[in-house]
């Protein structure tokens, strides 16, 4: 058969005729809605969507504009002129504006120590406090010291004597609390964390102790008494191997039956690994805990092996690492491949960050920030502290389910105290590095303008509210005169977002091929 031969090309004349009825079909009854030519606006149909358009063309001008002027004030900074560097800074950021509660913002009263400077009820409340003690009448006591520091916190020896009273009066456990709640308005005051080390340590509660010691030695490096904070720490921390050591030998047969009986059921190491075997991990001491966990995670997970991208994050991660503390540590940083901003530390300053966190940062400062952030969990110990009940292990379980697949992200389960701690202590480091010190609250506030009420990314989905951290931070970052005006590392940082973003593109066109060619009930 011959085939047909092509239709005639129309002619502009023939084109723009009007078409032939008997071509088109029988006319149709009814209104006749509007032609939309191809090149028709759409937007100008949808005026908000036509204003959104253009606020997210403007909002994406700004910030290459403000891009281009950071990376103007990063090559003055790296020329050395310090001075034009910071002008053009200052003229890239804008000034701290957050508006928050005033509670949120304003600092704590000074202390004090002198009972002459008290109010005249507030002298009246020790007195009676005084009296009863002599009488040994509780009430008399206890109610007037807890009046005291109920209306003058800032008067720190009144923490302490009613701690001491309640200790007396058999409430041991009320007594660390009031401790407690008092150092988190007065963290910097020695002889209050004396009071809190000494009784947590009366109640064998070594690990908190340690905690405590080792906060205020870290985020004071320079006090006159950091050194014996340090031995504190270290003190306690033995003392807690040692109990340890003893609750080993007494449960072994008892865990290895359950936790045999467990790993047969499940099949999962980590979800179900017995108490036992946690004991015998945290004899390790942090190092050791932690040595052991990244080289489980790099065997059942997909890395990074690019050699400039983790070159890259090294370089940085050690620069934040060198003036971190906690010299016993070997800092290793490992990039996962993941197209999520998420980062996480394990116990001894092994840190992991998502390709995704290359990739959706703006610049080294901001990157540093994240990192510096989760160095901090490790200086302070808070991995350690989730992995002597179990929390860490439950949540890498859920990281690493069996077969080695990573479906979930980390999200380590810190408390609310430990995301206050490490942002403080990040943003020292950061600042000392040599970074801007604003780089974790200009992260936070760039992808949380308009959505304060949900989490920035993954690893902020259990700390406290976007609002709240970003206005602790602002004052903190004033209240320290920490320098927001340094390097910021834009030009850098976004040759190795380009090559991440392009090493993320290919992970996930092999994993959607990969996907297609499993059966269907394994996709």
């Amino acid at each position: 058969m011959t085939p047909a031969p092509p239709a005639p090309a129309r002619s502009e004349e023939s084109a723009s005729a009007e078409p032939d009825p008997a071509e088109s079909g029988p006319a149709k009854s009814g209104p006749v809605e509007p032609a939309i030519e191809p090149d028709t606006d759409l937007e100008e149909l949808d005026p908000e969507a036509a204003q959104a358009k253009a606020e997210a063309e403007a909002k994406a001008a700004a910030e290459k504009q403000r891009i281009c002027a950071l990376l103007q004030a990063d090559q003055r900074y790296q020329a050395g002129d310090l001075a034009a560097a910071e002008q053009l800074y200052r003229a890239a950021k804008a000034p701290f504006a957050r508006s928050l509660g005033a509670g949120e913002l304003s600092p704590a009263k000074a202390a004090i120590a002198d009972p002459e400077a008290l109010s005249p009820g507030g002298r009246v409340f020790l007195r009676e406090a005084a009296a009863g003690q002599a009488q040994n009448l509780e009430t008399r006591t206890l109610v007037p010291l807890e009046l005291l520091v109920q209306q003058h916190p800032e008067f720190i020896p009144g923490h302490i004597q009613f701690s001491e009273a309640l200790v007396a009066a058999g409430r041991s456990e009320e007594g660390l609390a009031v401790l407690a709640a008092a150092t988190r308005d007065y963290p910097n005051q020695p002889d209050l964390l004396r009071a809190q080390i000494a009784l947590a340590a009366e109640q064998k509660q070594w690990m908190d102790a340690a905690m405590v010691a080792r906060r205020f030695a870290q985020l004071n490096p320079d006090h006159p008494e950091a050194a014996a904070f340090v031995a504190l720490a270290e003190e306690n921390m033995a003392l807690y191997q040692r109990d340890l050591r003893d609750r080993l030998r007494t449960n072994t047969l008892a865990n290895v039956l359950t936790g045999a009986i467990s790993v047969a059921l499940t099949g999962n190491i980590w979800n179900s690994l017995p108490a036992v075997q946690t004991t015998a991990m945290m004899l390790r001491g942090e190092a050791g805990v932690g040595q052991g966990l990244s080289k489980s995670i790099q065997r059942q997970i997909e890395m990074v092996e690019d050699e400039e991208i983790v070159t890259y994050i090294n370089e940085l991660g050690q620069r934040l690492a060198q003036v971190a503390g906690r010299d016993e540590f070997e800092y290793e940083f490992h990039v996962v491949m993941d197209d999520t901003l998420n980062a996480f530390a394990l116990p001894g300053g092994k840190v992991f960050v998502n390709a995704g966190a290359i990739a959706k940062t703006q610049s080294e400062a901001e990157l540093a920030g994240l990192l510096s952030h989760e160095l901090a969990h490790a200086v302070l110990s808070h991995g350690f502290r989730l992995v002597s009940d179990g929390s860490l292990l439950s949540d890498l379980s859920r990281f690493i389910p069996y077969g080695g697949y990573a479906s979930n992200l980390v999200v380590l389960n810190y408390s609310r105290t430990m995301e206050r701690e490490a942002d403080e202590l990040g943003a020292r480091i950061l600042a000392s590095a040599g970074y801007a010190a604003d780089g974790l609250h200009g992260l936070m506030q760039t992808l949380g303008e308009g959505n304060s009420r949900r989490p920035l990314f993954a690893w902020m989905s259990t700390h406290p509210e976007t609002d709240e951290r970003i206005g602790n931070l602002e004052a903190q970052i004033s209240r320290e005169g920490l320098n927001r005006y340094q390097f910021e590392g834009v030009e850098r940082h976004h040759r190795m977002r380009v090559k991440t973003q392009r090493l993320i593109n290919d992970w996930k066109e092999r994993q959607a091929k990969e996907k297609a060619e499993r059966p269907w009930w394994r996709r």
